[in-house]
């Protein structure tokens, strides 16, 4: 009951960052008070916070022992691997070569160019989570999105549905294998769901709800992407050999994602070689990932002790109810957490399996901690909305129409 009254604050905190922002610029540039409340309007420490308070009341109330036992008795490998990926994936070498794969992918595409691209990111971007990770696309998609359309010539409004739409199409898109997102994964080996069911059943969808959701976006901000239009030099890229070599390590710790001793380890190899070819490098964003996977601990710390009404309740609904419940329960607990506790209640009709994974995923992009790579687009994204950063609540409204056309293409 504590972990989830705590929880209950850290989204509300998480809801309010932008006043902390606001009120940050109440007092001297530099000051501790300043800096006090910036850091307290970023939402992975708001999380932070709220997971340090939860294990500090634990300790005193259990003991020391006991709160460090439980500590060691979560899994951290996700966090852990998300901030390997995310700096990994945000390198220059990367970022040019999954560039000019979508510039490749648009030239084919019938439009304008700056919007052919714009689909092609969105679209082709998510679906690279069933080979890449959900993670690494996320960030690679991110990234594309903030150099090329989250300049300071679109608008607010094109940048949150923007975001809104990557999220959402990460998660469905992340659904044409029961290997690529831990939501898929939990269910697919508690149920048994094959490659053949879950890309029949769950796939097809994915890939038509990230057609519609990127289309319709780009049809109604048509006039603001045709207006800047996307440069591109291959002159600029980074070596081939050098593409080549990242997305070998990129490669190495996929295949390694559920070792936190092997992908640590090709990390810090990838780290040295990172060193030695500084010439060709930018800023490794370290910083980034840390933050990422400071917020995605804490919702290991406070998200696994949902069970004692998260279980009752999931195994009360119908199907039709199940789905809807578990789509609104993952914007506020994440949706492994939904597959996970779900996938234990005995019984389930093939068609109530069905409703509670796609549920999960269709409320995969509702809000930030809705889906286990959201923290990282969030916080590579958010510098481009100004010094107060995004807006939660402003997301969550984007995210609804988005949403509901995934409801609907799953749901039917």
């Amino acid at each position: 009951m504590l972990a989830t009254v705590l929880l209950a604050i850290a989204v509300l905190h998480s809801f309010f960052i932008k006043q902390f922002q606001h009120w940050a610029k109440r007092f001297g540039k530099g000051s501790a008070l300043e800096n006090l409340f910036r850091m307290l309007g970023k939402i992975e420490i708001a999380f932070g916070l709220w997971a340090t308070v939860f294990i500090v009341l634990f300790m005193g109330l259990e003991g020391y022992d006991k709160a460090i036992s439980f500590l060691e008795s979560r899994d951290f490998t996700e966090p852990c691997f998300i901030f390997v990926i995310l700096a990994l994936c945000s390198t220059r070498p990367i970022l040019d070569a999954a560039e000019n794969a979508i510039l490749l992918i648009a030239r084919r595409l019938p439009f304008a160019r700056s919007v052919s691209f714009y689909l092609s990111i969105l679209i082709f971007g998510p679906l690279l989570g069933n080979f890449i990770t959900e993670p690494a696309a996320m960030t690679i998609t991110a990234l594309l999105l903030l150099k090329h359309f989250f300049g300071g010539g679109f608008s607010e409004r094109f940048k949150y549905t923007s975001m809104a739409v990557l999220f959402v199409n990460v998660s469905v898109g992340g659904t044409l294998t029961p290997y690529a997102a831990p939501s898929v994964l939990m269910a697919a080996q508690a149920w048994d769901f094959d490659l053949a069911y879950v890309f029949m059943h769950f796939g097809l969808k994915g890939i038509l709800v990230c057609l519609m959701t990127a289309s319709l976006t780009a049809l109604r901000f048509r006039k603001e992407i045709v207006a800047h239009p996307v440069e591109h030099s291959r002159k600029g890229n980074t070596p081939l050999w050098l593409q080549l070599a990242h997305v070998f390590f990129l490669v190495l710790i996929v295949i390694f994602s559920h070792h936190i001793v092997l992908f640590c380890g090709v990390f810090l190899l990838f780290m040295a070689f990172f060193q030695v070819t500084t010439k060709y490098q930018e800023r490794l964003r370290l910083r980034e990932g840390l933050l990422v996977a400071l917020f995605l601990g804490s919702l290991v710390v406070l998200s696994s002790l949902q069970g004692w009404w998260l279980e009752p309740l999931l195994a009360r609904l119908s199907s039709d109810t199940l789905f809807i419940g578990a789509l609104g329960l993952s914007a506020i607990t994440d949706n492994t957490a939904i597959t996970y506790l779900g996938s234990m209640i005995p019984d389930l009709s093939q068609q109530a399996q069905y409703a509670l994974l796609a549920g999960a995923v269709c409320g995969g992009g509702l809000t930030v901690i809705a889906n286990a790579p959201n923290p990282a687009g969030f916080s590579l994204l958010s510098p481009a909305f100004g010094d107060e950063g995004a807006a939660p609540l402003k997301l969550l409204r984007s995210a609804i129409i988005p949403t509901i056309i995934a409801g609907l293409c799953f749901y039917v």
